[in-house]
This record gives structure tokens, sequence and C-alpha cells, in this order.
């Protein structure tokens, strides 16, 4: 039996029904979107509320000179989950999304100039590792299939378990601590594969979801090893904001709704029970349920007082550590560049060093490992003809380091600019043709995120399962909370598990 993260939902729609309960969700994420279906398929009377004129929050998308930007997520590793989400619905999802393979996954570059093409099949990556490091063939088929251990009988169910104290762990940690869960990822990487280049390779991912295979116990995000080859790596067309549009018509489908420019100031609450919100209006709605999908620490923070707060008080929320944020570049070009992948990953000359920087108040680095998404390598349809689109992601301190994007966002673009038409886009400058930044400064202001951290709190082992964020507030009743800053964690996958885990703790309701 496939591991609870992909299973499919054995629940019909209209099973456990609340006869058109009303329930809040704050933001229209996809965990909160995620959230909204699960429950509108439960039978509450679900309305979304959205700060932002339309849907998304990280995941948003935006047109501008003719081309379509994704704001965030570009990787769809869980089809199975989407999947899901139709089903519960009476719908298939392929009735609504077409979702296309990409390969390879990745193209990594070196500072030597060498290139990896890193798959998500299993056959294909064995190919690139014995063309790239061929020692390292039989290393690097032992660490998959550790990877697979690790993930079935431990990582798979946590991501889709409650884990409200630590006796929740008991069943899972035989396993993690056979197979070295205990380890950093690219200590246990190391361990297996000898070539520099393919031990960063196999050891970057944590940087997706705000966190560092340098720490302790990161050796459990070498699953995601494992998700890519199990379950392929996809590219909605249209986009990743034509998941996002699905997943709104999904929901008005089952009678739910999602309301506009309407940002939550306040949980109401009689005691400590959450009673319904109050809009920046002044407007209140009253529900017998909320769920926030809203960044965990400003929600905890923002939208409740202190007072009601003995778990997640000030101290804690200020106290605790933030991921990394990240300064994101959205361009288009008036040429194509053809032999430029869909997902290309530039590395920089010191991948420990640029990790060190990022923690805490660190500095950036110099050359920091560079994301880049040419969509249009899938879908050509997102630019004008003749065109590329284009973002680039630099990981950056949060903003306690205390940087002033205002003043340093255009010299920052610059200096991507030129490390790109050094690299892969030869001539990049004069072929733009639009640009757009985002920066931390945007995260804090545009998408109430503590600190302007991209993935919430930073995934270490002391901010991970029952000491991360639950679904269950632990301070407030009838108070649920999903996405980035809640166990799982952060990334789509944990994301759409984060919802899944609340359709099971709101069930008893």
């Amino acid at each position: 039996m496939d591991p609870g993260v992909m299973k499919p939902s054995t629940r019909v729609v209209g099973d456990t029904r609340r006869d058109g309960r009303r329930v809040l969700v704050i933001g229209s994420g996809f965990g909160g979107l995620a959230a909204a279906v699960r429950l509108a398929a439960r039978g509450w009377k679900v309305t979304v509320l959205e700060r932002r004129e339309g849907p998304g929050g990280r995941a948003h998308a935006f047109r501008q000179d003719g081309f379509t930007f994704d704001a965030g997520p570009t990787v769809i590793t869980c089809p199975n989950l989407l999947e899901e989400l139709w089903t519960l619905a009476g719908q298939r999802l392929s009735d609504h999304v077409t979702l296309r393979p990409v390969t390879p996954l990745y193209r990594m570059r070196f500072p030597d100039g060498s290139t990896f093409d890193y798959h998500a099949e299993r056959d294909a990556m064995l190919r690139s590792v014995r063309s790239f490091a061929p020692k390292d063939v039989a290393g690097y088929e032992a660490l998959s299939a550790r990877v697979e251990r690790m993930y079935e009988a431990g990582i798979g169910p946590l991501m889709t378990a409650p884990v409200p104290n630590v006796l929740s762990l008991a069943a899972y940690t035989p396993a993690l601590l056979r197979e070295e869960a205990f380890r950093s990822m690219y200590g246990l990487v190391s361990k297996h594969v000898k070539d520099e280049r393919l031990r960063q390779a196999l050891s970057f991912h944590p940087l997706l979801i705000g966190g560092s295979p340098f720490l302790p116990a990161s050796a459990v995000y070498t699953s995601i090893h494992y998700v890519e080859r199990r379950w392929g790596s996809h590219f909605p067309v249209g986009g990743t904001g034509a998941l996002v549009r699905g997943l709104v018509a999904l929901l008005e489908s089952l009678g739910g709704e999602v309301r506009y420019n309407s940002e939550v100031s306040e949980i109401t609450l009689e005691g400590r029970t959450a009673t319904g919100v109050r809009l920046g209006s002044g407007e209140s709605l009253a529900a017998e349920a909320v769920v926030s999908n809203a960044d965990a620490a400003w929600t905890y923070r923002y939208l409740l007082p202190n007072h009601v707060r003995d778990h997640w008080s000030d101290e804690r929320v200020q106290q605790a550590r933030y991921s990394m944020s990240v300064f994101l570049w959205y361009f288009g070009t008036r040429r194509q560049y053809p032999k430029v992948a869909h997902h290309t990953l530039l590395f920089g000359r010191d991948f420990r060093g640029m990790f060190e920087g990022l923690s805490g108040e660190g500095a950036a680095a110099e050359d920091p490992l560079l994301y880049l998404h040419r969509p249009t390598a899938t879908d050509a349809a997102l630019a004008p003809e003749g065109h590329d689109a284009f973002y680039v992601l630099a990981p950056v301190p949060h903003l306690a380091a205390g940087s002033n994007w205002k003043a340093r966002a255009d010299v920052f673009r610059a200096e991507l600019a030129r490390r790109l038409s050094r690299t892969v886009l030869p001539g990049l400058q004069a072929e733009l043709v639009t640009s757009r930044v985002f920066t931390p400064e945007d995260f804090r202001d545009e998408l109430r995120s503590f600190r302007g951290a991209a993935f919430s709190f930073a995934p270490t082992l002391l901010q991970s399962t029952f000491l991360r964020a639950q679904a269950k507030s632990e301070d407030v009743e009838r108070l649920y909370l999903v996405g980035a800053g809640t166990h799982p964690g952060a990334g789509l996958p944990a994301v759409l598990c984060s919802a899944k885990i609340l359709d099971e703790v709101m069930a008893e309701l």
C-alpha cells in the first residue's frame, strides 16, 4: 500500500455532513483552498477571505505586458494529492487542469561550467549519474533505497498524521533512527556519494522549503527524492495560477465562495473560543469555526490578543527561528532561449557558506544558488509569440538582518542580470521587455509574512512535528491553522497535507 501522503481518500462526498454550519478560511493560498474544498465536501458552508484582489497567496499569478508569471510555487510533485481534492467533489482534476511532465526536473550548472540533468524518473537519473560521476552510481542506488525505506516507514505517514505531542512520534522513531534521519541531509548524502557536485545536487532541496541541508535531522528531506521519483514532476498548462483558479472553481461548485479585498484584522473571541472575524473595513462575520491560512506567526502575533495565547505568546513568536526570505525577479525577453530548461539551478562557489549566511541575521552570499524558472519551455502561451518568460529566485536573509530593499533592489537585480547573462542567458540586458521584482519587504507587506520570511518558521529539528504550529490551535478553541508554518511544513506537498490533517482534526466537531 502506498504511504499516507499520496493515498487517495476513501471518504465519499456527503459523509459526516455539517448541515451548513459556517466556517471562515483566512487566506486563499494552496493550504486555504485545499482546506476549503475538503470542508465544503463535508457540508460546511465555506467562505474564504482573501485580502488581495485575486487568489493564491504565495502562489498568486499576474499578467504584465502580455506575459503570465507565476509568483510562487512552480514544481508540482504531488498530483495525487491534488486529484484527491477533485475526487472529493465527484470530479476529475484532468477535466479542469492539464498537467504536463517536466524533464529534466532540473538542469544544474556548477561554477566549473559542468552541467548535470537531474531527473525524477529513476532510469534517466541513473544515466545522468553514470555519465556525470560514474564512481558514485552504486552509492546513489544505495542512497535511493535508504530514502525509500525512510519515507515509507516514517516520513510518508507523518506527513498526514496529527502530531500534538512527542508520543505521537513513537510509531515512527525506530525506522527514522535506523535510516539515520538524525544526520544532516548533506552528511547522509555524502556518506553515499563522493563527487562534491553530486553531493550538492542531491542535498540542495531544503532550500526550496526555507531550510539548510547542514542542520541536524535535515536528512528527513532526502524523502523529497522519493516523492519526485514516485510521482514525477509536472507543470500545469496555463501556469500554477491555472491550478489555483481550478481550486477556486472546484470550491464554488461545492457551494463555497471566495471574497477578495477582504483583509482580516482580528479573530473575534468569546473567552478563548473563536467566534468569527472582523475585517479591516469594520465588518464582522460570525462562524462556528475559523481556519487561518495566513502566516502562522502573523496569525498568532497580530490577529489574536496576547492574553489568550499561553502557548504562542508574543515572546515565543519573537524568539522563534524564521526561514530565509527570497528575492524574486520576474522578466520577459523579446527572444527565446531554447537551450534553457524549464527549471535551472545555478550553483555558487560556496555551497555551505551560502546556507550559513542565510541563517538568523546573516548576510546574503555574493553568488548564491539561483533557481531560474522558464515556464515557456513547457507552455509557450505564457509569453507573446517568439518571447520567453522567466523568474529567478535568489535566497536572502529575512528582514531581521536589517536590509533596506527599497534602496537595494535595483542594484541586486542588476547583479542577477549580469550573472545570468554570463552563464545561461547571453545578451540578457538588451533582450528585456518587461520586469518586476518582489523583495522580502513585499513578503511582509503584501503577504503578511512575519519578518518577510518566505517559508514561515525555519524547518529545524526544534520547530518540526509537535514543536511546530498545529492544525488545532493550542491556545484558542475552534481555531485551526493550515499552511507552511504548520505541521508538516513548507512546500506544496506539505501544505496540501496540512489541509488533509485539518480535515481529520475538524471531523471531531
